[in-house]
């Protein structure tokens, strides 16, 4: 079911101390993007066939705010590729899983994404990715 490890999602306060800290090190990010739907800025770096993800709020009504409030900067989630996401939904929720998205929706580097509830996985938030063509 999981193909590989997709990202891994860090919330911060400041995207632009993680942009200087990179450029400090010689490394620029592969992409920046705004997703609108979950209230987040994305700065992104590509290591081998993974991505780390930094995400910045836009709101404070956006659950990395919530996530920074109550924990601080820090890994957020880990995310993991699936060829078909709707299928993979539907087998978890069959099994029991407790999922925070019923369906896929929009995420980062256009792919289609959904979160497993962290109760259902062991206190970890889950992403679950499918790249669209």
């Amino acid at each position: 079911m999981l193909k590989k490890i997709d990202h891994i999602g860090i919330a911060v306060d400041d995207l632009e101390a993680v942009a200087a800290t990179f450029a400090a090190l010689g490394v620029e990010p592969e992409f920046t993007e705004e997703v609108t739907d979950q209230m987040v800025r994305v700065l992104g770096f590509h290591v081998g066939e993974s991505t780390i993800e930094y995400l910045q709020a836009t709101s404070s009504e956006s659950p990395i705010a919530k996530y920074i409030a109550k924990k601080g900067n820090g890994i957020h989630h880990i995310a993991y590729r699936v060829d078909n996401l709707q299928e993979t939904l539907d087998t978890l929720q069959a099994k029991g899983f407790q999922l925070i998205d019923q369906q896929p929706r929009q995420g980062a580097e256009g792919k289609l994404i959904a979160f497993v509830h962290p109760k259902s996985s062991n206190g970890i938030l889950i992403e679950l990715c499918e790249k669209i063509a």
